[in-house]
């Protein structure tokens, strides 16, 4: 009889599927208060605010989540993914306070397919242990 070990998520993997969880539910919340603001609703700019405080700490939290699944799994695709999505929310968040909504808008357009696409590769398959291979 053959026995299959079956990869599973460890719980670092876990952590991480948590946290994109919770920054792509942010991130598209952020188009729907901007969505207020421009129909007239002027408290939608305050959410617009605050949300951008809570996407950005998110995405902080993800970076060090990333980072952990790159020490502890040996998995480095979460960690330039995360960098370049943080960099995108760290220009777009100063574009936004600066009024550059030439830059802002385009940037966050970016920034939710950029996280929907790593929302689905981090679900996609199990985020286990990667075995060193022999150089």
């Amino acid at each position: 009889m053959l026995i299959v070990a079956v990869p599973r998520t460890s719980p670092a993997g876990w952590t991480l599927r948590a946290v994109v969880s919770a920054h792509v539910v942010a991130l598209v919340g952020q188009p729907v208060s901007a969505g207020l603001y421009l129909t007239g609703d002027f408290d939608g700019l305050r959410w617009h605010a605050a949300g951008a405080d809570v996407v950005t700490s998110i995405g902080y939290l993800q970076l060090i989540a990333a980072i952990v699944v790159w020490v502890r799994l040996r998995q480095i695709w979460p960690l330039p993914a995360t960098i370049g999505l943080v960099a995108a929310e760290t220009v777009q968040y100063f574009a936004g306070r600066d009024g550059a909504l030439w830059l802002h808008i385009p940037l966050g357009v970016m920034t939710v397919a950029a996280i929907v696409v790593q929302f689905i590769a981090v679900w996609r398959g199990p985020l286990g242990r990667r075995e060193a291979r022999d150089a």
